[in-house]
């Protein structure tokens, strides 16, 4: 059976897998590596594969200038009746 550390086709089997979850999706996030098969007594049950990483640094600050705030936003606007 093949496991994460394989190079050619790597597949896991499910209980192997439900077993080291964690490790295997950390593992998942090296560059280069292929998709991961799940099986389950040998056949193919699911394809896991690895997100390309995002850089989001250009949406920091994108919408200044661009959003107005009118009112309280701490508050419903709603007058309440309640005695202390």
């Amino acid at each position: 059976m093949n496991t994460v550390e394989a190079n050619l086709n790597p597949s896991i089997d499910l209980a192997e897998f439900k077993a080291r979850c964690l490790e295997v999706l950390e593992q998942l996030v090296a560059p280069g590596l292929p998709d991961l098969i799940v099986t389950k007594e040998g056949r193919p049950l699911a394809r896991i594969t690895p997100v390309a990483a995002v850089n989001n640094e250009l949406l920091i600050g994108s919408m200044h200038g661009q959003i107005a705030v009118h009112g309280d936003v701490f508050s419903t606007g709603i007058e309440w009746d309640a005695q202390p």
